[in-house]
């Protein structure tokens, strides 16, 4: 199942709504993200440009969209920057078949 790192920034109104009332906001996520089929695997509140990092499993892009629809959606959250993850293994699996097309490709003005 692809995996997604997530980081974002809570607004002004979830700090406030945390400091009045804290709460573990990862079972939540885990329920959201078990509805669409996918998996909460870690959460952390972070220091820095985000305020969170998240990192899910998804069955697809688009269960991943519904998923971010939804956590978005209210005014919780003022940003957010998703990626895509691949476990090096992958990435290796990638880096070879990398090679064997390399030879086939011309860079923009390459010679």
């Amino acid at each position: 199942m692809p995996i997604y790192i997530i980081q974002g920034r809570y607004s002004n109104h979830a700090i406030r709504g945390m400091v009045s009332q804290a709460e573990d906001r990862a079972p939540a996520l885990a329920s959201l993200m078990e509805s669409v089929g996918g998996r909460l695997l870690a959460y952390y509140v972070t220091f820095g440009d985000s305020d969170f990092h998240v990192t899910v499993e998804a069955p697809d892009e688009s269960a991943m969209l519904s998923a971010l629809a939804v956590a978005g959606s209210g005014q919780s959250i003022s940003a957010l920057s998703t990626s895509l993850a691949l476990p090096t293994s992958e990435a290796s699996k990638a880096f070879a078949r990398a090679k064997g097309i390399a030879s086939r490709f011309k860079a923009a003005g390459a010679d």
